[in-house]
């Protein structure tokens, strides 16, 4: 019996982990909600604080790096040492982050707090730490479904922090409501309990190879349907931070009521649900590459059509609710393909690789668009700068070969 069969076999004994999966999930939304929110103090911090849009979005941008550089360095920590240990560091890191952006007197302080501290609290209880949880724990044909509820579940936390934050902003203040999330971040290690374990758990034979980190990531690199995977997944980090960070703003600009933003990223949040899980089912029927060309072509038609039509409360909740279905859409077959790619065992490292580029995206996109608007006062240049990456992309994913890297035999054992 081969390798994989063996793994499968085991897997289907122990059925569909649901206590991991539903914990997982919770943790997604608690750590990718309070992030997804950040839009919303913006405004409310400059005007108490004096500080520009470009002072904002450089944190912003810092925490999106963050998120990106540490996710990979956490996930090998995870993947070594266990995944709880990591997932309770990120609940402390997060909840510190916030604590101390609320305090934040300087625009120093602003850029270490809410960017750099909140950036390693992300990574460390990110989507790639959580997911490669999920692949050790449920057979290959399970895997992008679990993705799928794990991604779901994210964006429920965007469905659900959109409101709430703005609520709390609008009864206590944006101050009172950093502490409140911050709070919020505390309960993460009590949920990430089950999760123990770390890349050995799922495994139920020896025999499968025992890669060292640096030959993982020197397979990876050398592999080309990996490089394009990376160099895809940039413009998806672009995309979302830019809008996550500006498009409460853009709202305003545009003259639009403030209560359509709240509107609109709640509906984001909402659909991007319904794309998530829609996401998992797809990708266990179809090719993936070729699912990730059809999501990014999606999006620039989409970017183009918001753009060039008049701009009204009716035309930002439809750019809204297809935006969300095309919002993490992307994350289940990216994470899906580096399994299938290299297996399970250094998925956290392999993956937190592929969400670093998403993360210098993020950076980019959430910088410069505060960058740009503070030099031509209007977003109009980031906005079609996306649509071209967004084309881009697609062009990137469509040569990806949806195969396992090919690898010496084993020698049997003695």
């Amino acid at each position: 019996m081969s390798l994989t069969a063996i793994s499968t076999s085991a897997a289907q004994k122990r059925g569909f982990p649901w206590l991991i999966i539903i914990c997982g999930g919770l943790i997604a939304a608690l750590t990718f909600g309070p992030r997804s929110a950040m839009g919303f103090f913006q405004l409310p911090m400059l005007a108490d604080k004096g500080w520009d849009r470009t002072t904002f979005g450089l944190a912003m941008a810092f925490q999106n790096l963050a998120w990106g550089v540490g996710t990979p360095i956490f996930g090998a920590l995870a993947d070594k040492f266990g995944t709880w240990r990591v997932l309770a560091l990120s609940g402390l890191l997060y909840a510190s982050g916030l604590f101390l952006m609320a305090n934040a007197e300087s625009a120093t302080m602003l850029h270490l707090s809410g960017g750099v501290l909140v950036g390693l609290g992300i990574a460390s209880g990110s989507f790639g730490i959580v997911l490669a949880a999920f692949a050790r724990n449920v057979t290959p044909e399970q895997r992008s479904l679990a993705f799928g509820i794990g991604t779901a579940a994210g964006s429920a936390g965007m469905f659900i922090f959109a409101p709430v934050s703005q609520g709390l902003i609008d009864s206590y203040g944006w101050y009172d409501s950093l502490v409140v999330m911050s709070a919020m971040m505390l309960v993460v290690p009590i949920l990430a309990i089950p999760l123990a374990g770390n890349s050995r758990s799922g495994r139920t034979s020896q025999a499968e190879i025992d890669q060292s980190i640096g030959t993982a990531l020197r397979e990876a690199f050398g592999h080309q349907s990996y490089l394009l995977l990376v160099s895809g997944f940039f413009v998806c980090g672009f995309q979302v931070a830019f809008i996550t960070a500006h498009f409460p703003a853009y709202i305003a600009d545009i003259g639009i009521e403030a209560r359509y933003a709240v509107i609109a990223l709640a509906l984001i949040g909402f659909f991007n649900i319904i794309g998530s899980l829609a996401s998992g089912f797809i990708g266990q029927r179809y090719s993936k590459p070729m699912f990730l060309v059809c999501i990014y072509l999606g999006r620039s038609a989409l970017v183009t059509a918001f753009l060039l039509l008049p701009q009204s409360p009716a035309t930002v909740i439809a750019f809204a609710i297809i935006m969300g279905l095309l919002w993490l859409s992307t994350v289940p077959p990216t994470n899906a393909l580096v399994a299938i790619m290299f297996g399970t065992k250094h998925l956290g490292l392999l993956g937190g690789v592929v969400f670093l580029s998403h993360q210098i995206g993020s950076f980019l996109g959430v910088w410069l668009g505060g960058y740009l608007y503070d030099i031509y006062g209007s977003y109009d240049a980031v906005w079609w700068l996306g649509v071209a990456l967004g084309l881009f992309a697609a062009i990137v994913h469509w040569p990806i070969v949806e195969k396992p890297v090919e690898r010496a035999a084993l020698a049997p054992a003695v």
